[in-house]
């Protein structure tokens, strides 16, 4: 018998929204039918999770991979450390919660490494808590990039099939608009490509979003467009890229997600995130590319909030796993 697609899940800051939405996603029929959820984390979290969400789930606690049960509502874990529940708040900042939400990042990065793993999806962390825990990275990419040995891994975000690639990540828009040369623009779409065709899709077809108003309207409001990003595709263009563009940034998305390209570049992060999250929010989720393992993640924060109130949309998450088992027989390692 052929075994299903085992997706890896760490559970996120234990303050946050992360054991909800887990354990919910889990819950959820269709979770089951996408493959077999593995989860990295703490039982006692997961357990009131359960509770205060009015989920029932068995949690079947393991060691060894070839303890996972993979039936409708278990919860397989690998328990990661214990927390220390006499200082433990839901919605809390606190260093231990950054700590510990990175131990699970790390372990499940570890099986995933190991090829014991089709794909990962990850839930939020909170960039408060890792700092107050001496976790010196910014987010979930500079730490799989570190865990994996990757070099500037590839931000994809995915809802229904509009497919947006981004330049830049976090950098204000100034020092992003700086940053763009004719050979990162030419490099990136390279990569993109090669990324496409490692989750399965034949001779994508890209473009890349204008930076200024109409592109620039050759001169009149700004030179980005006709220096920068025409020049840079112009030379993937010479090296086999179907790459056309820049085209106007208020029409470009509407047309991908039409059928007209398989993805667009985006320049600047906020451009294209506006561009997916107003096409469905729950459903946006973030695709890793250019490392060794498949990761896909929820594009929502720990949401602290509304953490414990068992009121947390599970959508991202059921949607992140669903990816993660639509392109992990795709990827090639």
């Amino acid at each position: 018998m052929k075994r299903r697609c085992l997706i890896g899940v760490p559970m996120g800051d234990p303050a946050g929204i992360g054991p909800e939405i887990v354990v919910k996603s889990i819950a959820a029929p269709e979770t089951y039918e996408y493959g077999c959820v593995l989860v990295t984390g703490d039982k006692k979290v997961l357990a009131d999770a359960c509770k205060f969400s009015k989920v029932n789930l068995q949690i079947n606690e393991i060691t060894d991979l070839t303890q996972i049960q993979d039936k409708p509502n278990v919860l397989n874990l690998i328990q990661c450390g214990e927390l220390n529940y006499d200082t433990f708040k839901i919605g809390q900042i606190e260093g231990q919660c950054g700590q510990a939400a990175f131990n699970y990042i790390k372990v499940i990065t570890e099986l995933a490494m190991e090829k014991k793993l089709d794909a990962i999806a990850t839930t939020p962390i909170n960039k408060e808590s890792l700092k107050a825990g001496n976790v010196n990275y910014i987010g979930h990419t500079e730490i799989l990039a570190d865990l994996t040995g990757s070099q500037d891994p590839l931000t994809m975000f995915q809802v229904r099939d509009l497919r947006v690639f981004f330049l830049t990540r976090h950098l204000a828009l100034v020092k992003a608009i700086e940053s763009l040369t004719p050979e990162r623009v030419c490099d990136y779409a390279i990569r993109c490509n090669d990324a496409l065709v490692k989750l399965g899709i034949n001779k994508p077809r890209m473009t890349v979003a204008g930076i200024n108003p109409h592109c620039g309207e050759h001169g009149l409001f700004g030179h980005e467009d006709d220096d920068v990003l025409l020049p840079g595709i112009e030379m993937a263009r010479k090296q086999g890229i179907d790459i056309n563009g820049p085209k106007p940034a208020d029409s470009v998305f509407h047309f991908a997600m039409g059928g007209g390209y398989d993805a667009v570049l985006s320049p600047y992060h906020d451009q294209g995130h506006i561009a997916t999250k107003m096409v469905d929010f729950h459903r946006t989720i973030s695709i890793t590319n250019g490392m060794p393992i498949l990761r896909t993640s929820v594009d929502h924060g720990t949401a602290n909030d509304i953490a414990g109130k068992g009121i947390a949309n599970p959508v991202s998450l059921i949607e992140a796993i669903r990816l993660a088992a639509l392109y992990a027989p795709n990827f090639k390692r």
